[in-house]
């Protein structure tokens, strides 16, 4: 048996080695290293598959979050409703735009934003809202949308971690997450569903004049060369990443239906027992499964922890602090928050290996080694 990684992308990259190093190559000899064309190709190619009018790549997902706000025009102090059960760039971002970060609770079966907990934390210094897709499942979007809409709110949809996934509305409108909200940020981080060999982000939109403010703010404020109209950073997709991402995407849709595949041998091994709940499917959602999260019930997790790594089986706790919790949201008033849910989902959330390589041998020897120390405690 192959060993078994959390993520294997040398197995991944072992498959498309020639397409990808040709596109490197053609980077290389044509020499146009920052906006060349495989840049633009990767914008259009992404504006296709996703059905966003505009996408702006960017140099990575924190950035293309922090771009969002900026092009908003939020104001220090402003508030933005965000979960606090996120990876850190979610709420760091905001922190560092001198805004205020307000934690809201999630949905315990779907890890993301709790529709209601939003409206509670609505104050007239709101101003967005982040929904994070987190794991590879769709926020409920219409609800998101529909509170945003009565309190004039913006939505910036966080889907770092769901590139492929779907919303389906209840009149059965389906659009790609990502391009729901007035803005979409998304990461090219090396182990997402679409990852390249380094660092990169985009940003969506559908709005002209957002747009074009995002395209500005990511190159320095410029509407042309050397004339900066806006106070803005340098935020730019390299020309090889983007080449590595316009050779993944073709086949986005296959590694998603891989991880779907594995996620349903990891739900049928553990969907009957007692002290595992599997992820929840929302019906609304097109689960793509950036991770394969765990939620246990009366389980030692670092005793599971350990006795995996013991067989060489990875797994890992995503995330174990909560940004309420963490240091640098002292203050903001992280220590005054009271998230009952969201608390006791990093008590017990463990995620087991999953990626597009994964294959019948590796799945039964991860599912077997779960059960098997499930069952002797």
């Amino acid at each position: 048996m192959r060993p078994i990684q959390m993520v294997d992308l040398k197995q991944q990259y072992t498959k498309i080695k020639s397409e990808v190093d040709s596109a490197i190559q053609e980077v290389i000899d044509n020499a146009a290293f920052i906006n060349g064309k495989a840049v633009t190709e990767l914008a259009n190619a992404l504006s296709l598959y996703t059905g966003s009018k505009h996408v702006i790549p960017c140099a990575n997902g924190t950035d293309a979050l922090q771009i969002a706000m900026m092009a908003l025009d939020l104001q220090p102090g402003d508030e933005v409703i965000t979960p606090s059960f996120t990876f850190i760039a979610t709420t760091e971002v905001v922190a560092l735009l001198k805004l205020r970060p307000v934690f809201v609770e999630v949905d315990p079966r779907t890890f993301c934003l709790d529709p209601a907990a939003i409206e509670a934390a609505i104050t007239p210094r709101t101003r967005a809202i982040i929904p994070v897709h987190l794991y590879g499942q769709s926020a409920p979007m219409q609800e998101i949308m529909d509170i945003a809409r009565r309190h004039n709110l913006s939505v910036i949809e966080d889907n770092a971690q769901a590139i492929g996934s779907h919303y389906r509305f209840p009149d059965g409108t389906v659009k790609k997450t990502g391009s729901i909200g007035h803005i979409g940020c998304t990461s090219f981080f090396p182990s997402k569903n679409l990852g390249c060999y380094g660092d990169g982000g985009a940003i969506f939109t559908d709005d002209d004049a957002l747009a074009n403010r995002l395209k500005m703010i990511a190159n320095h404020g410029q509407s042309r060369r050397y004339y900066h109209d806006l106070v803005g950073c340098n935020s730019r997709l390299d020309s090889i990443q983007a080449a590595v991402l316009n050779v993944k995407l073709k086949r986005l849709d296959e590694y998603i239906a891989a991880r779907r595949a594995a996620a349903d041998h990891y739900d049928q091994a553990f969907g009957a027992h007692p002290k595992i709940k599997t992820p929840h499917r929302a019906s609304y959602s097109h689960h793509v499964f950036h991770q394969y999260t765990l939620v246990l019930e009366g389980v030692d997790r670092n005793g599971l922890n350990e006795f995996l790594a013991g067989r060489n089986i990875p797994s890992m706790i995503y995330y174990p602090v909560p940004a309420h919790r963490q240091q640098m949201f002292a203050g903001f008033g992280g220590a005054d928050y009271h998230l009952e849910t969201t608390d006791w989902l990093t008590e017990r959330v463990i995620s087991l290996p999953m990626h597009t390589e994964l294959d019948d041998e590796q799945l039964h020897a991860i599912s077997d080694a779960v059960l098997e120390y499930l069952n002797r405690t």
